[in-house]
C-alpha cells in the first residue's frame, strides 16, 4: 500500500458492533413514546413499524440514503395515526438519536487511528447517521462524510468522490476501510480506490464479487499494511 495519503474509514461494525446499538435505541424509543404518546406504541408495535418503514422508503426511492428522514417520516405517519399529528417526532428522534450514539468502539480502534492519524489524513464515511461528538471520537478524524449530506449513499461512486474530495488526496492515494463487500470495498474499487476488508467475524467473502486486495480482521492490524 505505497502512495498512500488518505485513509476513508466505515463506521457501524467496522468501528464498534452496530446491532445491540440499534436494537437498545429502538427500545428507549419505544419506552419514550410509551410514557408520553401511548395511543402510538399500542397501534404500532415495533413490527408494524417496519412495514410502515417499507411503505415510506416505496414512497421515497429517491431518499433510501436518508436514514433521519426516514426515521422521521414513519415518526410522522404513526403520530398521525394515533391522533398525535408531528408532536412526537422531535422528542422520540432525540431519545433515538441519544442512545444510537451511546455506544463502545472496538477496543482496538481509538490506538489504531491514533497512530495512523499521525501519517495520514483521516476520513470517516458513513451510510448512518452515527455523531462522532456524541460518542467522543470526533478528535480521530480530520472530517466525516455523510451519504445524507451527499445525497449518495455507498456503494455509489458520489459518496467516494466527496470524500476524496474532503481528504484532499487523488483517489490513488486515497484507501477506503470497511466491513462491507458491496458498499465498502467493490464499492470503493468501483470509484477508483484502493480496499481494505474489515472481516471480524471470518465471514466468506461473496463469490460474484472480485477478491478483495487485502483483508484484516480488525482496523488495529491496518497499520502492519503499511509498515510490511
Amino acid at each position: 500500500m505505497r502512495n498512500i495519503r488518505t485513509i476513508t474509514i466505515d463506521l457501524d461494525d467496522t468501528l464498534w458492533d452496530t446491532l445491540p446499538v440499534l436494537k437498545q435505541a429502538e427500545r428507549r424509543m419505544y419506552g419514550w413514546l410509551a410514557e408520553h404518546y401511548p395511543r402510538i406504541v399500542e397501534m404500532f408495535p415495533p413490527e408494524k413499524m417496519w412495514d410502515i418503514r417499507k411503505q415510506v422508503v416505496a414512497d421515497h426511492p429517491h431518499m433510501t440514503h436518508n436514514l433521519t428522514f426516514l426515521r422521521r417520516t414513519v415518526l410522522t405517519h404513526m403520530g398521525d395515526a394515533a391522533g398525535y399529528g408531528d408532536d412526537c417526532v422531535d422528542g422520540a428522534f432525540e431519545v433515538f438519536d441519544d442512545a444510537r450514539n451511546d455506544l463502545e468502539l472496538f477496543p482496538e480502534v481509538r490506538p489504531a487511528l491514533e497512530s495512523l492519524r499521525e501519517r495520514f489524513v483521516l476520513i470517516a464515511v458513513t451510510n448512518g447517521n452515527a455523531r462522532l461528538d456524541k460518542i467522543g471520537a470526533d478528535d480521530l478524524f480530520k472530517d466525516i462524510v455523510y451519504a445524507e449530506q451527499v445525497g449518495a449513499a455507498k456503494p455509489d461512486v458520489r459518496i467516494f468522490d466527496a470524500a476524496v474530495a474532503v481528504g484532499g488526496a487523488g483517489k490513488q492515494e486515497t484507501l477506503h476501510v470497511g466491513d462491507h463487500p458491496k458498499y465498502d470495498v467493490e464499492g470503493a474499487r468501483q470509484a477508483g480506490l484502493k480496499a481494505v476488508w474489515v472481516n471480524r467475524n471470518g465471514a466468506a467473502w461473496p463469490a460474484e464479487l472480485p477478491a478483495p486486495e487485502r483483508t484484516i480482521s480488525h482496523v488495529g492490524e491496518l497499520e502492519a499494511i503499511f509498515n510490511g
